[in-house]
Formats: C-alpha cells, sequence, structure tokens
C-alpha cells in the first residue's frame, strides 16, 4: 500500500466513522453505508488506483442504487468494476435494510445508468482501467444512501438544513483530505451539486474547478448523447485536450 492510498483509507474510514453517528429523520427510513458493508471492494479501489498523485479528480454527489451502493465504488456500475478496474469482493448487508432494496453486491443484475455512462466514456477514451487512474481518480462527497419508506432514493440536497450541515461538515472535512493526499490539478464536479460542494470547499484554494453534465437518466439532456456533451465539455474547459 502506498503512502498516498494509505491516506485515502484513512480519510475514508473516518468519514464512515463520522457519519455513522449522525440521525436522519422521515421521510428517510433506512441509510446504507458502503463504506461500512462494502469496506473490502472499496479498499481495493483506493489501494490499486488511488497509490499515485492525480491530475484530474472526478466528484460526484452519493452513491446509487445499483453502483456504489452494491459495489463499494464510486458510480460503481457492476459490469464496469468487475470487468474493466477487475475488483471483486464479498460484500456484506446494512445494518437495516429495505426489502425493496436489497444488497446483492457484484451479483446485482441491474444495471446503474449513471454509472455506465461514466466509466464507458472512461473506458472508451483510455486503452485499460490502470491508463485511466493514472492522472484520474473518482471520488463521491457523500458516502451515504438515504432511502425511502417506499424505497425511493433521497439526494442529499433534500435534507433539512439541521441534518444536512453535520454531514456536509464531516464531507467537506473528507474532501479536503482527499486533495491533500492527491494533490490535483482539477477537480471535476459530476452535476451542479458538487460543482457547489467543489467550489465551498476549495473555491479558494488554487485547485482547478471544472464541471460536467451529470450522466442520470433523469436528466432529459443527459439521454441525448451525454458521453459526446461531457466530452466537449471536459475540452472546452481545458481538461481534456482534443
Amino acid at each position: 500500500m502506498s503512502a498516498i492510498s494509505k491516506r485515502l483509507g484513512e480519510a475514508a474510514w473516518t468519514l464512515a466513522e463520522q457519519v455513522d453517528a449522525l440521525a436522519f429523520s422521515p421521510p428517510v427510513a433506512h441509510v446504507y453505508n458502503p463504506l461500512d458493508y462494502a469496506r473490502p471492494a472499496h479498499r481495493v479501489y483506493l489501494e490499486r488506483y488511488g497509490a499515485t498523485r492525480k491530475r484530474i479528480v472526478f466528484f460526484g454527489m452519493n452513491p446509487g442504487p445499483f453502483g456504489m451502493m452494491q459495489t463499494g465504488v464510486p458510480f460503481g456500475e457492476v459490469a464496469a468494476v468487475r470487468d474493466w478496474m477487475q475488483i471483486n469482493a464479498t460484500i456484506e448487508r446494512p445494518r437495516s435494510e429495505h426489502p425493496k432494496r436489497r444488497i446483492e453486491g457484484f451479483a446485482c443484475t441491474r444495471s446503474e445508468v449513471s454509472g455506465r455512462r461514466l466509466w464507458a466514456l472512461f473506458a472508451s477514451r483510455f486503452t485499460s482501467a490502470d491508463e485511466f487512474f493514472n492522472a484520474h481518480f473518482v471520488v463521491n462527497y457523500c458516502p451515504l444512501v438515504f432511502l425511502e419508506a417506499s424505497g425511493r432514493n433521497r439526494t442529499p440536497d433534500k435534507l433539512p438544513a439541521a441534518e444536512a450541515a453535520p454531514l456536509y461538515a464531516a464531507c467537506d472535512d473528507h474532501l479536503r483530505d482527499v486533495i491533500r493526499a492527491l494533490e490535483p490539478e482539477w477537480v471535476v464536479g459530476i452535476g451542479g451539486f458538487a460543482k457547489q460542494r467543489a467550489h465551498a470547499v476549495l473555491g479558494a484554494s488554487a485547485i482547478r474547478l471544472g464541471c460536467v453534465l451529470h450522466p442520470s437518466p433523469a436528466s432529459p439532456a443527459a439521454n441525448r448523447d451525454w458521453a459526446g456533451t461531457a466530452t466537449r465539455q471536459l475540452i472546452d474547459q481545458g481538461i481534456w485536450s482534443e
């Protein structure tokens, strides 16, 4: 394990402990923390791909129900993590599991569309995961999944201010730790929320901040050639070259 991946791991486990101590009220009925029950896979991700400094850190909001919630890897669409990154690990279960949102780990047959789009873009531009991670890394702002009684996913930006404040404080500290460890030139928010949090945490630093359209199928714009749009945004901002 490199010194950098060790720092990333320490930061992640500290974040997990801090957010586990928080309480959330209805309509949140279940809270999943993949940094706990999917820690073996996340540890492999950090040790294998977070061992060196990066030029670009892509920065998302929080785990999706068929992505990191299942695999422990940010935007962790099962096939991308298992086949492209060559990560596979035993995934446990959260303490309180929603009957409609079971954790199946790498046996999950549902595809996380956002993750599939994101990792497919990277796989189309780089010959291997090793080549991509040589200069890039992907991290989420918040590690938690919030589920309503219906099973509906509730994003962190919808939390009451009193509940969001301590959560954001812990996640802000984690982002600072990640940036100190990886020393990137760019932090690229994936979607508006990530861009907002990156500006709030890093806006006064020398880090260059960028943004790309979120690949969520809930966004009509993302359903019209998201890969082409995101690539053009990255090129126009000077993050990628033609």
